[in-house]
């Protein structure tokens, strides 16, 4: 099978378009460019969605954390820690169990003219409850970046938007709030490149994929074993991360150029990228 072929026949089979089964016999360099490079959409989904959902969450508990009200910053700081001190590989598994088991204990109450029960089927699929696990865990690391830079916004630009009669509203809308960002950015970038390799696990997780439509790494193991060659499946997965990398570096760059057009052009950092081995 040439690359057109496989394009045409597994191109879209991680979105459950195209063949069903996957090759077998011979298998070319080709079927695993065109499978794991499908299986990529699945990565690319869950660090899009849970970094988009994590951002507003994140923001949320930064500001409960910086409250002076221990009501508020309690369960902000518990949840920062939580997520924080805990494996990511192991709050997939305890996320899975939850939800596997809360029907089990929560049972069914009924009213008489209706059930209510707790349905979780949806939530134990990947590409919702391994989803729901990434946005949790991103939300607590950015939350901790947005708040440590939530407390260095100069004092001098609250103290200039209190002079000039601005309202609470005003102030975080249009100092605090860009500001924090501006502040934080490089780091979030890092977090960002770090939760698209997070997305990784997933595949080691208890979440099945649904329907066997797996992500790049599903693809990648599934190769592995049945040309028992694992030094072309993995490198390729390998690449395409490195892409997918190097299109956050690229975005999250342009970003912090637009947050930071203000200032003097070669005076903003730009964003680099530095590993994470230990979290």
């Amino acid at each position: 099978m040439n690359c057109l072929d496989a394009l045409s026949a597994y191109g879209l089979r991680s979105l459950g378009i195209g063949e069903r089964l996957l090759p077998r016999g011979d298998i070319g360099i080709c079927e695993q460019l065109v499978l794991i490079g499908s299986g990529m959409v699945w990565n690319i989904y869950f660090t899009a969605v849970a970094m988009a959902f994590g951002f507003g969450l994140a923001t949320l508990v930064a500001l409960g954390k910086a409250s002076r009200n221990p009501l508020v910053s309690g369960p902000s700081k518990a949840f920062i820690f939580i997520f924080r001190g805990s494996p990511l590989f192991i709050q997939f598994f305890l996320f899975y169990e939850a939800f596997v088991l809360i029907p089990k204990f929560a049972g069914e109450i009924d009213l008489g003219f209706v059930v209510i029960g707790i349905d979780t089927a949806w939530f134990t699929r990947a590409w919702l409850g391994a989803l729901i696990v990434l946005i949790l865990n991103t939300s607590a690391y950015t939350a901790e970046i947005f708040h440590g830079a939530l407390v260095n916004v100069p004092k001098g630009e609250i103290e200039a938007a209190d002079a000039i009669g601005m309202t609470g509203g005003q102030k975080f809308r249009r100092i605090v709030w860009p500001t924090m960002l501006r502040i934080a950015w490089p780091a979030y970038t890092n977090e960002a490149i770090f939760m698209g390799h997070a997305t990784a696990l997933v595949f080691f997780s208890s979440f099945p994929a649904w329907r066997q439509e797996g992500d790049a790494l599903y693809y990648a193991s599934y190769f592995a074993e049945r040309t028992f060659n694992p030094f072309v499946a993995y490198p390729i997965v390998a690449g395409y991360f490195v892409l997918f990398t190097l299109f956050i570096i690229t975005v999250f760059g342009a970003a912090n150029r637009r947050l930071n057009r203000h200032l003097a052009p070669g005076s903003v950092k730009r964003v680099k990228f530095r590993p994470q081995f230990i979290r």
